[in-house]
């Protein structure tokens, strides 16, 4: 939360009881507690940000149309949108998202934060196109899908084209894609940290980061 107009009334809770706070704080990446905003009488907002830097969007999601959210990547909701931890398959596990995401459903908006820019992906009936996994942030739960590998049947060669796991999307549906992939930029991090990187001696940015995390 950033702000929010006079008046609003907060209340903080475990949503949905002990177990599934516990759920969505471990396996889908969010918080034990949710906080509830209540606006008086005449009405009010409140301003929230993600995490990640890059966009911030919002979901419409309906009975007909519920929306898997990729872990880490849920801010808030509004009352009619009941967000629960789902099992996002195996491809969200081998993609590096840690396997579990968050389900939409109901009636309402869901505010999702991304990594860079949001792109949106209409696909028409039996369109079909292949996105990265760590590059998906949301898709409709009706969609149809199938994870691979970005060479199929081929281990040495995706290794050897510096990509892993794709996601193929049937439509009709939606998906939401960011331009950066968070998986990638922490490896990259990883690797600028003194002791990962074997040219840590040397200056440009792993020299830089030692420099700011050793001052």
């Amino acid at each position: 939360m950033i702000a929010h107009s006079a008046g609003v009334q907060l209340q903080a809770k475990a949503e949905g009881g002990l177990l599934k706070g516990i759920k969505r704080a471990a396996l889908g990446g969010g918080s034990f507690f949710v906080t509830t905003y209540t606006a008086p009488v005449q009405g009010g907002w409140v301003d929230v940000a993600g995490v990640l830097p890059g966009d911030v969007t919002y979901l419409p999601v309906t009975p007909e149309r519920p929306f898997f959210i990729s872990r880490g990547s849920w801010i808030a909701n509004s009352s009619g949108v009941e967000i629960d931890t789902q099992w996002g398959g195996m491809a969200n596990l081998f993609g590096g998202e840690g396997g579990f995401g968050f389900r939409a459903t109901g009636q309402g908006e869901a505010i999702v934060n991304v990594y860079g820019a949001i792109d949106y992906v209409d696909l028409a009936p039996g369109e079909q196109v292949t996105i990265d996994t760590g590059h998906v942030v949301a898709y409709d739960l009706h969609i149809q899908f199938r994870m691979r590998r970005a060479v199929e049947g081929r281990s040495v060669q995706s290794m050897k084209s510096g990509e892993g796991w794709v996601f193929d999307f049937v439509g009709p549906g939606r998906v939401l894609t960011q331009t950066r992939n968070p998986d990638a930029f922490a490896q990259w991090v990883g690797s600028m940290i003194p002791g990962n990187n074997p040219k840590e001696g040397l200056g440009g940015a792993g020299g830089i980061l030692g420099g700011i995390i050793r001052g």
